[in-house]
């Protein structure tokens, strides 16, 4: 998955919109397309995974 896949690992409280921008910023800059963001910090762990996608995937 080298150059395919971000993956932003947090623990905290709650995300808030900054941590979002900056897994965009993150895609923006590297010209990856897709992102996972992870909060641990949750008590079902599919409510902290947050997919971002920049561009088409195709």
């Amino acid at each position: 998955m080298e150059n395919k896949l971000i993956v932003e690992i947090k623990s905290v409280e709650r995300l808030e919109k900054a941590h979002h921008k900056t897994v965009l910023t993150y895609l923006k800059l590297s010209g990856i397309k897709l992102a996972i963001l992870v909060n641990f910090n949750v008590n079902l762990i599919k409510e902290g995974i947050h997919r971002k996608i920049q561009g088409d995937l195709a």
